[in-house]
């Protein structure tokens, strides 16, 4: 006597097979996400460069800052920017469902002097987010840039 039917020797089968594909489709996004994150980076540098340019910005980044995020740090990238102490985070926030991409200036004190958007869209819908949740991304930048500055990361 089986102590399990065979449908349900089956069942499980079948779920170990698909839990299989699950976690190699996974690992597989997760190598080309690593693989490819300074594709990423530089593109964003371009295309945030080319934002600067048509909007007659004279700014303009030079080069990814390679910093060791902490738990506690909002998710985005660290630029330097062209001739100047300053340091761009560029990151996005969530309105009404969609992503709308930010950069915020941060002085070579820590301290955020702007945010700026970064898209047509952004530019629409930036000061309709809400003063609460800037201060929140502002805070946690500074925080984020003052860790870095200190070497605590």
């Amino acid at each position: 006597m089986n102590a399990f039917p065979q449908h349900r020797i089956q069942e499980l089968k079948d779920k170990a097979v698909m839990t299989g594909w699950i976690a190699l489709l996974l690992l597989l996004i997760s190598i080309l996400w690593i693989l490819t994150n300074e594709a990423h980076v530089n593109y964003l540098l371009r295309t945030v460069n080319n934002i600067f340019a048509s909007n007659n910005d004279s700014r303009r980044l030079s080069a990814h800052l390679q910093k060791k995020p902490s738990r506690a740090d909002p998710l985005g990238f660290w630029y330097s920017i062209h001739n100047s102490n300053d340091k761009m985070f560029v990151f996005t926030v969530f309105k009404d469902g969609i992503l709308v991409p930010l950069g915020a200036v941060v002085s070579d004190d820590d301290v955020v002097k702007e945010v700026i958007p970064l898209s047509a869209h952004a530019v629409q819908t930036f000061n309709d987010i809400s003063e609460s949740i800037l201060k929140m991304y502002i805070i946690r930048i500074e925080k984020s840039a003052a860790r870095q500055t200190k070497g605590d990361i």
